[in-house]
């Protein structure tokens, strides 16, 4: 079976580096909001083009104080994608505040910058983007239609470290981006943990006390806060893979375009890659009308597969809307959408044997 991901390659090839980052902390026994964190942030801080990178627990508690940073509130509404990992909706919810959801671009799946307009009220606070799969969101056109109207836009960045958009990295696009270090994504943990990237000094200034639980000083709390820090030995490993991550980068990309060269002509819409962007590939995510059938022969042909994702968040039991109705395109997209293995690791054989387990497949359901 060709595997959709492997992480034991992955770490296998590191494991020297990793383990004589953990004894550089163990030595040090500095395990909370220490050196390692600070030169991740620091080392973020130039790969975004970035003022300020605060390390937090997880990609979600990125997002949910981020979205305190910025003043978002009960009472306010936050644009969000109708189609992304559920936590771009439900970390607003966190804040007190209502997701409005607003449906997908046909192609990128990121979010339609009309649909945003139609969207707006007078109760709108903030904008939240997602750079789903790894290719940016459409941000001029967003922060365009965002800025005139005084709203602050939050990148959700978790898929799409190293990701520019003509030329600028995404992640300083708006007044916060949050990455996740789940350990599935491009540069992913040996846990878990999550950084807010911002250019803003408030916004980085409340994310570091709101992480700390409200502190700004020794036993000095000024508001609710939380315990959200992003240890130092997932800082340590981190800075161990992003020395990599360009390597990787680039690896992913040359599986992306064997993909679309191999799979060209088959009854599949492919990945695009809009002109200015650069896809990350954390995913490449085809479609297919009958996506079910394609993943059981796909497993048959000993080709793994997953679904990025099956539902569309209105549609999650949580919110239980009509999304069909309301957000068509993201909807169809939960129907359709299968990832294919995509990692730095895969041999070029494997990729050979996706491209023709793919074609056979497709071939085979007419």
């Amino acid at each position: 079976m060709i595997p959709f991901l492997d992480l034991t390659r992955q770490h296998a090839a590191l494991k020297r580096e990793l383990m004589a980052a953990a004894e550089r902390v163990l030595d040090g026994s500095h395990f909370v909001l220490g050196a390692e964190g600070r030169a991740l942030e620091a080392e973020l801080m130039r790969l975004t083009d970035t003022r300020h990178a605060v390390g937090v627990g997880s990609g979600t508690d990125a997002l949910r104080l981020a979205l305190a940073a910025l003043g978002v509130a009960r009472g306010d509404e936050v644009l969000t994608p109708a189609f992304s990992f559920v936590a771009s909706a439900t970390t607003i919810a966190m804040a007190g505040a209502t997701p409005v959801f607003v449906d997908v671009d046909p192609d990128t799946l990121t979010m339609d910058p009309d649909g945003a307009a139609r969207a707006f009220t007078p109760r709108t606070k903030a904008v939240m983007p997602v750079h789903l799969y790894g290719h940016p969101a459409a941000m001029e056109a967003l922060t365009a239609f965002a800025r005139p109207r005084g709203l602050a836009v939050l990148e959700d960045a978790a898929q799409a470290v190293g990701a520019t958009l003509n030329g600028r990295a995404i992640g300083g696009w708006g007044d916060a981006a949050c990455l996740s270090f789940y350990p599935t994504k491009n540069l992913g943990a040996c846990g878990d943990g999550g950084m807010v990237l911002t250019t803003r000094d408030d916004v980085a200034e409340r994310v570091r006390r709101l992480r700390h639980h409200g502190d700004t000083g020794r036993y000095h709390h000024v508001e609710l806060g939380y315990c959200s820090r992003l240890d130092e030995v997932q800082a340590a490993w981190l800075r161990v893979k992003l020395a990599c991550l360009t390597e990787w980068t680039e690896r992913r990309r040359a599986i992306a375009a064997r993909y679309h060269a191999g799979l060209a002509g088959l009854p599949l819409r492919l990945p695009v890659e809009r002109p200015g962007a650069r896809h990350v590939y954390h995913l490449f995510t085809v479609r297919h009308a009958q996506r079910d059938a394609l993943t059981k022969r796909l497993a048959d042909l000993g080709v793994a597969s997953a679904v990025h994702y099956p539902r569309a968040v209105p549609d999650q039991p949580l919110f239980a809307t009509d999304g069909a109705r309301r957000w068509p395109e993201a909807s169809r997209a939960a129907r359709e959408v299968l990832s294919l293995p995509c990692f730095p690791e895969m041999t070029d054989g494997e990729v050979q044997g996706v491209v023709d387990g793919v074609r056979r497949a497709c071939e085979e359901l007419g």
